[in-house]
């Protein structure tokens, strides 16, 4: 009984070992926190990235539309 009871917890720890289902979820995790991790240093907060690039182009059109008193 007791050897019984050993090879089936031996097959169960081979099994679980070769399970890499779990692995792959976790990869999937770790690539979106540092896709996420990209966007917002390229979104950037206030006047930097982006978003900042972006502020100032359009102002600068602004500024030039318009009219002159």
């Amino acid at each position: 009984m007791l050897t019984k009871l050993f090879v089936k917890a031996s097959v169960a720890a081979q099994s679980y070992k070769k399970n890499e289902a779990g692995v792959t979820a976790i990869e999937y995790g770790l690539i979106a926190a540092a896709i996420a991790g990209v966007v917002a240093v390229a979104f950037g907060s206030g006047d930097t990235g982006i978003v900042g690039a972006l502020k100032a182009a359009f102002d600068k059109i602004a500024t030039q539309l318009r009219p002159t008193s």
